[in-house]
């Protein structure tokens, strides 16, 4: 038998610019964008809601706050994995051949680790303080490698000082 979820009233404010006929699965679309974006508002317009809608939801409903939680937890992994594969293959340049900023990455990372703290240690079942603390390693062995990447255009005259 399929899973029923809860029924939610939802306020004809937070509805404000949606289709009339919405979509029942706009929560999974929502959600796998914000895992691929971190960005509420662009998930938000992926799925077709206001994200007021899916804000009231996330107050409401634990499962779904749940389910936020561990979408911007995968969100935060995948700028980390992209911030280390640049610096690993010496990718310093977008796709619009901008160089990559890898300083504002860093930021995000760092401003975000509580969140994805309290994700990581639901998920394994293990102290927020201790997944803190693993992060904060990562995010200075980022640093360190951002530093050393640095040196070697500079050392190499890439890279004016």
């Amino acid at each position: 038998m399929a899973k029923q979820s809860k029924r939610y009233k939802i306020p004809e404010e937070y509805k404000e610019g949606e289709d009339a006929g919405l979509n029942r699965h706009w929560r999974e679309r929502f959600l796998d964008y914000l895992a691929e974006s971190s960005n509420v508002t662009k998930s938000a317009e992926r799925a077709r809601i206001n994200p007021s809608r899916a804000y009231k939801l996330r107050r409401d409903d634990p499962e779904f706050a749940r389910a936020w939680l561990a979408a911007l937890y995968e969100g935060y992994l995948h700028l980390e994995l992209e911030v280390l594969r640049r610096l690993r293959d010496g990718d310093q340049q977008t796709s619009g051949k901008d160089k990559y900023d890898f300083a504002n990455a860093i930021r995000l990372l760092a401003a975000h680790r509580d969140n994805a703290a309290r994700a990581q240690a639901e998920q394994r079942n293990v102290s927020a303080a201790d997944v803190r603390a693993s992060i904060d390693r990562k995010v200075e062995a980022i640093r360190q490698q951002v530093r050393e990447e640095k040196a070697r255009a500079v050392a190499s005259g890439q890279l004016a000082r």
